[in-house]
């Protein structure tokens, strides 16, 4: 049985193959990574992996040809085999699971901070509904995140840019919701 686990909140990811898997099965099946920079692996029945990881800033790039292998390395008849891996989660085998449950956070700026409150005072000027409640409590979580924090979850900001920019809300109206998709445009555009 081959164990190697490092801490998720390091974004170095977990990597495990259970007593079940291809070692103690004669090597059928398996997963085969040439570079591991963040996530889970799991192989062999009944094998799970999980990555909640936080990873703070942007997206590590793939490693050039000659820090790691280009093509996936060969894996064993039945597995999966990744050249490079950069976070998420893979799993294989009867029963096996894989979850990525991790959450990229992004260095906000004031300005941002500034157009998201502008934008939630304005949102009480307009007629309340589903849909301005919606927008207003994913801008107050993300007030208090980059308050307290002074960073804000990539999938918030994501889903914010969406409903203001592309959405048919009434919120997408307001000059400070432009304000806001601007900001957020020029985080995402920094973070790759």
């Amino acid at each position: 049985m081959t164990t190697e686990r490092r801490d998720p909140a390091e974004g170095e990811g977990a990597a495990e193959e259970s007593a079940n898997g291809p070692a103690a099965q004669g090597g059928s099946g398996g997963i085969s990574i040439g570079v591991l920079t963040g996530g889970a692996v799991a192989a062999g029945e009944g094998a799970g992996a999980e990555d909640r990881s936080q990873r703070v800033g942007p997206v590590a790039p793939p490693p050039s040809a000659s820090e790691g292998p280009s093509v996936p390395p060969p894996a064993a008849p039945g597995g999966i085999g990744i050249g490079v891996m950069t976070g998420g989660a893979v799993a294989a085998g009867p029963r096996a699971t894989a979850l990525d449950a991790s959450t990229q956070l992004i260095d906000a700026s004031p300005e941002l901070l500034a157009a998201v409150r502008t934008l939630r005072e304005q949102l009480g000027l307009l007629t309340p509904g589903a849909e301005i409640s919606e927008v207003d409590a994913r801008l107050a979580e993300a007030e208090e995140e980059i308050g307290a924090t002074g960073r804000v979850r990539r999938g918030s900001l994501q889903w914010l840019r969406e409903r203001l920019d592309f959405g048919a809300t009434a919120a997408a109206g307001l000059a400070s919701a432009a304000s806001v998709v601007q900001q957020i445009t020029q985080l995402l555009g920094r973070q790759g």
